[in-house]
């Protein structure tokens, strides 16, 4: 059986879409599931601010790079992905950074994460991408064998080098 049919049979109920930013439903599940991410320790413990949650998606939908997907379990929203495109100047091509992948601890285990990490690869293609990039924390086991599940290795150029360090300098 394949990857996405296997988890599909987990879930025959799940429906893995697009986030349509101009969709009031969408709009909401949006903030909702990125704040309960934003509350688990995975994504740093503490809720979004009130500016995050009345201003997010319309600044996505502002922005033609940043698309987003959502898994919705019938009518409840239970996964999110959102990403922004970037560009290699090596591959001199675009590429999709995967910013965000929250899946509700109810739903986590049933491959959630893996129907939606499908279609953003679908997208990715769709844009002319060379590659996906993501950030994970060490400690997030669970989320590190989804990714390598579905291909996703470290980066390193010469093993000699290392691999990538992913570093952060706030400027507000």
């Amino acid at each position: 059986m394949t990857q996405p049919a296997l988890a599909q049979a987990l879930n025959p109920s799940l429906l893995v879409c697009r986030a349509d930013y101009r969709n009031p439903e969408h709009a909401s599940a949006l903030v909702r599931l990125l704040d309960a991410y934003a509350q688990d320790p995975a994504g740093g413990g503490e809720e979004l601010s009130d500016f995050a949650k009345k201003n997010l998606v319309a600044a996505l939908a502002a922005r033609p790079q940043a698309f987003s997907v959502l898994a919705f379990d019938g009518a409840q929203p239970v996964g999110l992905v959102n990403c922004i495109e970037g560009f290699s100047t090596f591959a001199c091509r675009p590429l999709v950074n995967v910013h965000d992948v929250a899946v509700l601890a109810s739903h986590r285990g049933q491959r959630v994460g893996e129907q939606m990490l499908a279609l953003v690869d679908e997208i990715a293609r769709e844009r002319g991408a060379c590659k996906l990039t993501l950030e994970v924390l060490q400690g997030n086991a669970s989320a590190i064998r989804l990714y390598e599940r579905v291909g996703f290795a470290g980066y390193q150029l010469d093993p000699a080098m290392g691999r990538a360090q992913f570093f952060q300098k706030w400027l507000a």
